[in-house]
C-alpha cells in the first residue's frame, strides 16, 4: 500500500512539473515584424508593437530588401546582417521591460523606423 502511495505521489509531482513548464512556454509569445511594407514602402510593419517581457520579435524580409534592424544602444537585440531574400527572417526574445528603438540602416534616412515596447 504504501508503495502504491508513493507511486501515485511521484507521478503526480511529474505532472505538475509539466503542466507548469508547459503554461509558462505557452504565455510567450511571438510577434511578428515585417521588413518593407505589403505596399512596397520602406516601413517597419507595424512599426510599433508592444510585448510583455519573455515575448519574441519576428523580424520578416518583405520586399525592397535589403534590411536589417539596428537597436540603439542595444547591440544585444541588433541584428546587423542584411536580409536580401524574401521570407529570410530571425527572431529576438526581449526579457526586460522598456522601450526600443529601431531602424533599418541602409533606409534610416527614408524614415523607415521602429519601436519595441516592453511591459
Amino acid at each position: 500500500m504504501k508503495t502504491l502511495f508513493r507511486s501515485l505521489a511521484a507521478v503526480s509531482c511529474a505532472l505538475l512539473i509539466l503542466i507548469g513548464l508547459n503554461i509558462g512556454t505557452a504565455n510567450a509569445a511571438t510577434v511578428e515584424v515585417k521588413l518593407g511594407t505589403d505596399a512596397g514602402m520602406l516601413a517597419f510593419e507595424p512599426s510599433s508593437v508592444t510585448i510583455k517581457a519573455g515575448d519574441t520579435v519576428k523580424f520578416v524580409n518583405n520586399k525592397l530588401a535589403p534590411h536589417n534592424a539596428v537597436f540603439e544602444g542595444h547591440d544585444e537585440y541588433t541584428h546587423s546582417d542584411l536580409a536580401f531574400a524574401p521570407g529570410e527572417s530571425w527572431e529576438e526574445t526581449f526579457t526586460d521591460a522598456g522601450s526600443y528603438d529601431f531602424y533599418c540602416e541602409p533606409h534610416r534616412g527614408a524614415g523607415m523606423v521602429g519601436k519595441v515596447i516592453v511591459e
